[in-house]
């Protein structure tokens, strides 16, 4: 099997971009009408912004039948996927700052509104309203609807403004726009939970590859054991992006609580039979669609497949994650410099002192930890062993961001309502693992009698399910 190197996923992604930029385009020759006299060598010039507000008011117009809108969708959006960096910032600031809700139209229905006085009258009044204050861009965003792919070709724009808005601001008024949109489109009504495996489309597979943002996949060998029949893979779907998965999980079906990813991900463990299992790990969730920011599917898609799994293998009784914790090094050097007490308690600093042969001071912690070298010196890991999983735990249950909790991953499994089970010493020898969290996992329990309580909690007053073991550690 072909081996992909290091950052493959990266570089794949890269590929499968540009494949598809290159698909788009095409798909779309036949559908536009006359190419646009603009953009030809990828860039916007000033001189070119009139004649773009003029297309722009073109697909506005809707003159002529379906076919010419589509048409005219279709050419502007190979205008935009033929342009530079350059060239498509000076599209989105057009489109930006041109488009909105006419000011006169508004007011003319504010004053309907206040001059009815019958509830007829009023009902007519307060829908002019609404429609008044749609920006004009929304009609000529929807119309990309109609196209191929035309959907994902709004996510990868709402991407580019993502990327554009540091330099120009005015375009945070765009990705409000096409967050309002894609809030309705992507309604989780709308879409499919689907199973992947190795018999899945091979494009589909490509983007598993490319898209995995937790534990790189680092070759075909490594996806095809990620996939094998002791092992799930569920993605959300939209059907206007079939082969786009939305956000996808990876599950383990093992024996107990997992504590190690490199122990779980070994390829060389043999297959456990999906019906001797009795735990279900997830150790994997992969957001994909940059351009769907605050759009969550997350707590959605947990839920789905613990509902799935329990119908199709009732032997399953836990459900957990093996998670990694991403902010803790960060917060902890944070800490650290703002004098955060009982870091190191007085016989653990003796033992420290010990393994490294000098006087151990709680400012030295950091730098330590910047060598990953600690973790092959027998004595100073265990030495660190005791403070760093009193750390962990402190982290976890104690650090916060605007009232909430300040780890990412812990934010997204505890407002799902599970709890802080176990926390793993050296679960993660990753490079990245102990960048981010000092090789620390952790395991969110998933206990089914327990989660709408524990939501509930969570979301009224911020508390945190835990474990008596995890509480204890914490040592609060």
């Amino acid at each position: 099997m072909l081996a992909l190197p290091p950052a493959a996923g990266n570089l794949l992604s890269s590929t499968l971009i540009e494949k598809g930029l290159r698909g788009l385009r095409d798909a779309w020759r036949g559908i536009s009408g006359s190419e646009a006299s603009l953009g030809r060598d990828g860039a916007l010039g000033p001189k070119d912004r009139e004649r773009l507000l003029a297309l722009f008011r073109d697909c506005l117009e809707e003159r002529g039948g379906e076919v010419t809108a589509r048409a005219r969708a279709a050419s502007l959006g190979r205008l935009y996927l033929g342009l530079n960096e350059e060239g498509r910032l000076a599209f989105l600031q057009a489109l930006a700052s041109d488009f909105g809700a006419a000011p006169s139209g508004v007011e003319s229905a504010i004053d309907a509104v206040l001059k009815a006085d019958d509830p007829v009258t009023r009902h007519k009044a307060e829908r002019r309203l609404r429609l008044s204050l749609t920006p004009a861009r929304h009609r000529l965003l929807t119309q990309f609807t109609a196209l191929p792919q035309g959907v994902k070709f709004l996510v990868d724009m709402r991407a580019d403004a993502n990327r554009f808005t540091r330099q120009a601001p005015e375009l945070a008024i765009l990705d409000a726009d096409l967050e309002d949109l894609f809030a309705a489109w992507f309604d989780i009504g709308f879409l499919e939970l689907q199973r992947i495996t190795w018999n899945s489309p091979a494009a589909l597979l490509e983007k598993l590859i490319a898209y995995e943002a937790v534990h790189a996949i680092e070759s075909w060998d490594d996806l095809r054991n990620r996939l094998d029949s002791d092992r799930r893979c569920y993605a959300f779907f939209h059907p206007r992006m079939p082969l786009e998965p939305l956000i996808f999980v990876e599950v383990a079906l093992v024996r107990g609580i997992a504590g190690n990813v490199q122990a779980l991900l070994d390829q060389s463990q043999p297959v456990l039979e999906a019906a001797a299992a009795d735990t279900a790990i997830f150790y994997s969730i992969s957001n994909t669609q940059v351009g769907l920011r605050g759009i969550s599917f997350g707590n959605f898609l947990i839920k789905r497949v613990v509902d799935d799994l329990s119908r199709e293998l009732p032997n399953l009784k836990t459900f957990s994650t093996l998670s990694p914790i991403p902010g803790f090094r960060s917060w902890l050097k944070e800490a650290i410099a703002e004098g955060l007490p009982n870091v190191v308690k007085s016989a653990e600093r003796d033992t420290l002192s010990a393994a490294l042969g000098k006087r151990f001071s709680k400012g030295m912690l950091p730098e330590i930890l910047a060598d990953n070298a600690w973790a092959d010196n027998e004595e100073l890991a265990a030495a660190l062993k005791a403070p760093l999983l009193r750390l962990g735990a402190r982290y976890l249950l104690t650090a916060q961001s605007k009232g909430k909790p300040r780890d990412p991953v812990a934010r997204f499994h505890l407002s799902n309502g599970s709890q802080v089970h176990r926390l793993n010493w050296l679960g993660d020898r990753s490079k990245k693992g102990f960048k981010e969290s000092a090789g620390l996992m952790v395991n969110y329990l998933y206990r089914l009698d327990e989660i709408d309580a524990n939501h509930e909690r969570f979301v009224r007053d911020g508390s945190i399910a835990a474990s008596g073991e995890v509480k204890r550690q914490a040592d609060i």
